[in-house]
């Protein structure tokens, strides 16, 4: 059961260690740190993951930084009240870390995927040079009755398909996690700057939807 669950949430890190450990939280004595890892992207810019790693993982007093490692986990969230209001926080909960020499050219160094379900309807909108985008927030079962809720941004023809989604609706999605500096505005004189992680959807399908293309397909073909 627990096998089958985490099946739906898979995700692959590869980067640099550029911060140090820091404590989040204690589970039944077992030991939780967070540590940022760089990821290149395509385009030459990187993505800062966070990543989440148990004690028992990993020598949490050592300095890893600058150390090349890939980090195989899922995507996980949970909320925080801060400023009168919950925020969800995201970071990779890592179950394996290996430590690599170097890394090739043609590494996949950040790969997702989420299989949930679509917990709130989609928003469609365009940029002021006229490019399609989506948001989904998707909710990811995970075992013992708990759930990762997982913001989604689609682009272009993705976006338009996702746009007709339906709250409730069975959804696959992969691609990769990016990470999003902004500017919060804390009141009339001060701002900060904050950092916002999502999935940049590659490719995504719906499983109601595409059960009744293959339904129609048959009745089409019987006719």
């Amino acid at each position: 059961m627990t096998d089958k669950v985490i099946e739906n949430n898979q995700v692959t890190v590869m980067g640099e260690v550029i911060s140090g450990f820091t404590y989040s939280h204690e589970i039944f004595g077992e030991g939780f740190y967070m540590v940022d890892i760089r990821c290149k992207r395509l385009s030459e810019s990187y993505d800062v993951i966070p990543v989440m790693i148990s004690e028992r993982l990993l020598d949490v007093t050592a300095d890893y930084i600058g150390e090349l490692i890939c980090v195989n986990g899922q995507f996980r969230s949970y909320n925080r009240h801060e400023e009168k209001k919950n925020k969800l926080v995201l970071s990779v909960f890592a179950r394996e870390v290996i430590f690599l020499e170097e890394m090739e050219e043609s590494s996949k160094t950040n790969q997702i995927f989420l299989d949930g379900f679509i917990c709130k309807e989609p928003i469609y909108r365009k940029t002021p040079l006229g490019r399609e985008i989506a948001d989904l927030l998707l909710a990811v079962n995970r075992p013992y009755g708990k759930s990762d809720y997982i913001p989604c941004i689609c682009w272009g023809r993705n976006a338009r398909y996702a746009s007709g989604f339906a709250v409730g609706e069975r959804c696959a999605v992969w691609g990769r996690i990016q990470s999003r500096e902004y500017m919060k505005k804390i009141d009339d004189d001060r701002t900060e700057r904050r950092v916002a992680y999502e999935v940049s959807v590659s490719k995504l399908e719906t499983s109601e939807r595409d059960q009744e293309e293959q339904e129609m397909q048959v009745y089409s073909t019987s006719c």
